[in-house]
């Protein structure tokens, strides 16, 4: 271990040695829950309900023991390794890092638009006194303040009460509507229903993120976490992060499924999820129509704030490894205070204003799902590469047979197969 891992080790908070102290220190896995879901999966949780009943529910389960061990993954490698993720693609070759910023880059611009417009919808719908567009304008200008000047204990709780107020609304809402119990169980055992695929690989490679769970190791750095006897508290972490979202992503099937069905009514993009909550209004009255309303809000507004503090790190670590910053000067050029960061959050948060009006229609929500899957693979076979060399201390390396390589190896051909039949049934 380097000198300078040492002091920083040495700065560490204490780890948490009752039950109560564990759940005080828990965050990061908050803030990847609030950050990771989105409208997207919103949409593509209600819509798949509606169309297939609880049909996918399994898709939903799989993808949250996926998506754990990828984060798991990562965060292990970050804590015991020291290094981040985007220095060991450094050690490929640097420029396996351009199309990486680019991508990053091209993703935020596009959510840019779309996240802060999904917010103004949320909140113009609440408080009609703004427009749509002015209220997305105001999103990503509070966004753009608070992850400018604020610090990791702000941002932290911020994102607690969002996530908070997403599981509650969601849980409330769903448990209002009266579900069958029965049939959700039922949605547990694997089934791919006709026109189903897109919907599946979606949830499976959108839902909980993929760039988000890269994100989930700068936001434990920044909570102090940085050394390997962290390695057991970041594991609980995740654990509840995606437990969370998870339930949240099983309330809006059971919305979709047990309400939208009946209501025949049909999603296109964010401004439609007014309209679920006018419908719910009508059939259970203003309190559930309100808790909709707040879901969503929270759902979005914590995307926004997510993506531009999570992809800031990613797009300025990837800056600094390409200049060949070694990685014990990391922390200094990807903090909110960075050159690089700076940039990336002028270039997220003001030219996208231009489209701030116009809607995410559907198929680009799933398109954006496909995409993330194409990726989801590479971050996978990276993971596999790191946990089983000898970069990583023997006692957090995998073994050949162990849980994490089977789910991550399986995570590969899972998305190679459903990727090539979504492309041909798009394309063919």
């Amino acid at each position: 271990m380097d000198t300078s891992r040492e002091v920083r080790a040495a700065e560490e908070p204490r780890i948490p040695a009752s039950t109560g102290a564990w759940l005080r220190t828990i965050g990061p896995g908050l803030v990847l829950a609030a950050a990771a879901v989105g409208s997207g999966d919103m949409i593509t949780a209600l819509v798949a309900g509606g169309q297939y009943g609880m049909g996918l529910l399994w898709a939903i389960l799989l993808a949250v023991v996926l998506k754990f061990f990828m984060t798991e993954g990562i965060a292990r490698w970050t804590l015991s390794s020291g290094t981040t993720l985007i220095t060991a693609w450094q050690s490929l070759s640097r420029w396996v890092l351009v199309p990486f910023a680019a991508y990053v880059l091209v993703l935020a611009m596009v959510f840019g638009a779309a996240g802060p417009s999904a917010a103004g919808l949320a909140a113009n719908a609440m408080v009609p006194g703004l427009s749509p567009t002015a209220w997305a304008i105001v999103h990503a200008v509070v966004a753009f303040i608070v992850v400018l000047v604020g610090r990791y204990r702000l941002f932290e709780l911020v994102m607690k009460i969002l996530v908070g107020m997403m599981f509650v609304c969601a849980v409330a809402v769903a448990v209002a509507i009266r579900p069958n119990v029965g049939n959700l169980l039922s949605g547990s055992i694997p089934s791919l229903p006709d026109g189903s695929l897109l919907y599946v690989v979606s949830i499976i490679g959108g839902f909980g993120g993929t760039l988000s769970i890269i994100a989930y190791g700068y936001w434990a750095r920044e909570k102090g976490w940085r050394s390997p006897p962290w390695v057991r508290v970041m594991r609980v972490d995740v654990v509840i992060s995606y437990v969370l979202a998870g339930i949240f992503a099983v309330a809006m099937l059971i919305v979709g499924a047990e309400f939208l069905t009946i209501a025949k009514f049909g999603i296109e993009g964010n401004a439609d999820l007014v309209g679920v909550a006018n419908l719910l209004g009508q059939s259970y009255g203003a309190p559930v129509e309100w808790l909709f309303l707040l879901g969503f809000w929270a759902v979005v507004a914590s995307s926004v704030l997510g993506v531009w503090n999570g992809f800031g790190y990613l797009f300025a670590d990837a800056v600094r490894a390409f200049r060949g910053v070694p990685e014990e000067e990391s922390e200094q050029h990807t903090s909110t205070r960075s050159p690089a960061f700076r940039v990336f959050l002028v270039l997220i948060t003001f030219p996208p204003m231009i489209l701030a009006a116009v809607g995410q229609p559907v198929f680009l929500v799933i398109l954006t799902g496909v995409l993330a899957a194409v990726f989801a693979p590479f971050l996978c076979a990276t993971l596999l590469w790191l946990l089983n060399s000898r970069r990583i201390d023997a006692v957090y390396r995998n073994r050949p047979l162990s849980v994490s390589n089977l789910v991550l190896g399986g995570a590969i051909l899972l998305f190679a197969v459903l990727g090539g039949q979504s492309l041909l049934s798009m394309f063919g």
